[in-house]
């Protein structure tokens, strides 16, 4: 269960989720455009609240999981 400390959510080893066969199904390929999409989702909600740097910081995982596929066709 999550812990509220400071207003923020605090997850422990307790809150993994019982069925992580989502987290382990796939390949590399498939993680990195998966979180492709997903911070490049969760970038536009940043955005839309004014959330700068986490906005940053996003953007910079979404670029980060392109280039991985990217640079992993070249060498194909």
């Amino acid at each position: 269960m999550s812990k509220i400390l400071g207003g923020l959510e605090q997850w422990g080893p307790e809150d993994e989720p019982l069925d992580t066969d989502i987290y382990d199904s796939g390949d590399r390929d498939e993680a990195a455009a998966f979180i492709a999409e997903t911070s490049g989702e969760l970038s536009k909600i940043a955005q839309q609240h004014g959330l700068k740097m986490l906005r940053h910081l996003l953007d910079m995982t979404q670029l980060e999981a392109a280039d991985t596929l990217r640079s992993k066709r070249r060498l194909s």
